[in-house]
């Protein structure tokens, strides 16, 4: 002690100056390479080494959650190397521009749409109904043509052009129907016209197909119009009331192109048997189309959450469960929402309608706050019919958040989120929405304890400049 008093008595403020300010400098680069490395991983670099190396040397172990059954490590790896970041999906159950968008903006003078999104339809319509031998028809050819007009009102008149020319133009009704159709009921009858003409057009395609490339691009071309049509007539019944009947037609269209199930068609199926009540039929539909090689969705996961939800609803109550425990079938309940929130973060608020919803838009993407509007808009109802599973969800949902490690895009049961969704998101929804954002990452402690040690030791350095008298004595 006698050594160390002599030692500190000897030294002169100019020691205790270049010593703050070497603190101050180095804390100051920890700093920046702790900034650095959340922004380009999003995890403290200092954090990542306590957990990763030191803690296992002293004893700790990891607490990471269990990967799924179904996927091994390198398959979960792959998966997720191999999935798109923000692909964006045409919404299986989007609504009529004459019928249903236009209507809200004669009501409400606000644009349902925006520009981007609309455009992305053109995109879809030019794919799915042109094809290379449309120079032999004009009444194709003219259609060509319509799909890339912006004008609505040129479109429409495109379309009546390429009737005048071939009365049995299947995609001159469909843009009708879609456009200018005023209501679901002259919608129907423009779409039956259009499956008459197209079912026609179908089969010729069918006994030429393999003629040539150009003929098997007729009639995949012929064949999306076919099945676009069923599709929007299925929708046109269940919009009508005629439910079990749009239910049929929806299950003989996947029976009869079972290929085409990238269009989710079973969104739509799913959605009609929740308004029969039909549960079983609806959890056979879950059984086939929610595993884990095929591309999730709100509806997959809410909709398996919710028949989940069912069986314990009506029953549950928060002070009970608290006090008893929660028993198998509720911990189940609870698991299945935690699933669908990690999948979708935004839909919770809209269901409980602590958030306003919008016309859904005519893409959405996945894990989105589009998706969750899409979603919200068309199930809210089949959550308030069962009784009790608002409650349950209210209950339950934020706890998904405590669950998920830090960073928040680590989830354990499906992909990384991904980081371009706001961006997405703000293209695809009306100005007049509050675009959802998540995760909103939150700065690691490491982050904030080296800042704080650099202004500290730079705050020392100042005043030792400054009173290098007094902090001697301070330091001694």
């Amino acid at each position: 002690l006698l050594t160390v008093t002599v030692f500190l008595s000897t030294l002169t403020p100019k020691f205790y100056f270049a010593l703050t300010v070497t603190s101050s400098f180095i804390s100051g680069l920890i700093f920046v390479f702790e900034w650095w490395h959340f922004r380009k991983y999003g995890t403290s670099f200092i954090e990542q080494v306590s957990v990763s190396h030191l803690r296992p040397l002293i004893g700790g172990v990891e607490n990471s959650p269990p990967a799924p059954a179904a996927f091994s490590a390198g398959e979960n790896e792959t998966n997720r190397q191999n999935m798109p970041e923000c692909k964006v999906w045409r919404n299986p159950l989007n609504l009529f521009r004459g019928a249903e968008y236009s209507r809200y903006m004669w009501v409400t003078g606000k644009e349902p749409l925006t520009y981007y999104d609309m455009n992305l339809s053109a995109q879809d319509h030019q794919n799915f109904f042109t094809c290379d031998m449309d120079a032999l028809r004009p009444s194709d050819t003219v259609m060509q043509k319509a799909w890339r007009e912006r004008n609505p009102q040129a479109r429409i008149k495109a379309a009546y052009q390429a009737l005048e020319l071939n009365n049995d133009c299947a995609t001159a009704y469909v843009l009708l129907a879609e456009e200018e159709a005023k209501t679901i009921v002259d919608a129907e009858k423009y779409f039956k016209q259009a499956l008459k003409a197209g079912e026609m057009i179908y089969r010729k395609s069918q006994n030429c197909h393999s003629q040539s490339p150009q003929h098997e691009a007729q009639l995949r071309r012929d064949t999306n119009v076919l099945v676009y049509v069923k599709r929007r007539l299925a929708m046109c019944a269940r919009k009508l009331g005629r439910i079990r009947e749009a239910v049929k037609m929806m299950r003989d269209l996947m029976k009869e192109f079972p290929l085409l199930s990238m269009l989710n068609i079973h969104e739509n199926l799913l959605e009609a048997l929740l308004e029969l009540q039909a549960y079983a039929d609806v959890q056979a539909v879950l059984a086939k189309y929610d595993d884990i090689s095929l591309p999730k969705s709100a509806a997959i996961c809410y909709t398996a959450a919710l028949l989940k939800a069912r069986a314990v609803s009506e029953r549950f109550s928060p002070e009970t469960a608290s006090k008893r425990g929660l028993s198998t079938a509720e911990i189940n309940a609870v698991e299945a929402i935690h699933r669908a929130v990690e999948f979708n973060p935004h839909v919770p608020k809209y269901l409980l309608e602590m958030k306003s919803l919008v016309l859904p838009p005519e893409h959405i993407l996945k894990r989105g706050d589009s998706e969750a509007v899409a979603y919200a808009f068309f199930h809210l109802q089949h959550w308030k019919r069962i009784e009790g599973a608002l409650n349950l969800l209210h209950c339950t949902w934020e706890g998904t958040f405590r669950m998920i490690p830090y960073p928040l895009e680590k989830g354990h049961l499906f992909y990384p989120y991904p980081s371009c969704t706001e961006t997405a998101d703000r293209e695809l929804l009306p100005t007049f929405h509050e675009v959802s954002v998540y995760p909103q990452k939150e700065l690691p402690f490491f982050i904030h304890f080296t800042a704080g040690l650099c202004s500290f030791s730079a705050m020392l350095a100042l005043l030792t400049h400054q009173f290098p008298e007094l902090m001697v004595v301070f330091a001694k």
